[in-house]
């Protein structure tokens, strides 16, 4: 069965770091493009970064730019986002997304996503 599995969310005070972990039953293909998403309720779904599965080039959104990295593992079919210098607006369920690629690159428009993982919450406290 092909999945997505979220973990690593939990609650840390601003200023500091979280790893998220996003396993992959199936998705983990070299024509794929893997990302993360997050939400907070009542907003519209955010890209923040992806990675293609074939050479591991990277995209990020301003907003987490500097801050929050992207990789993956291929041995374990999994991807990851580490979070550093956490901010409160960085609160939010996160996603991660998984799909074939487009064009020969990846890029964080949810539009271009149709696999899903169920979120794991972060949360930042001030």
């Amino acid at each position: 069965q092909e999945q997505l599995v979220e973990s690593g969310g939990g609650s840390v005070q601003a200023g500091g770091s979280l790893r998220l972990s996003c396993a992959a039953s199936g998705y983990f293909y070299s024509t794929y493009c893997m990302a993360w998403f997050r939400q907070v309720p009542g907003k519209e779904r955010e890209g923040i970064a992806s990675i293609y599965i074939n050479d591991g080039r990277t995209y990020y959104a301003d907003s987490v730019k500097g801050r929050f990295t992207v990789s993956k593992d291929n041995a374990k079919r999994a991807m990851y986002l580490q979070l550093n210098n956490l901010k409160p607006e960085d609160t939010a369920m996160y996603y991660c997304a998984a799909d074939r690629a487009r064009r020969g690159y990846c890029v964080i428009s949810q539009d271009e996503y149709k696999n899903w993982g169920q979120g794991t919450q972060v949360t930042v406290s001030s």
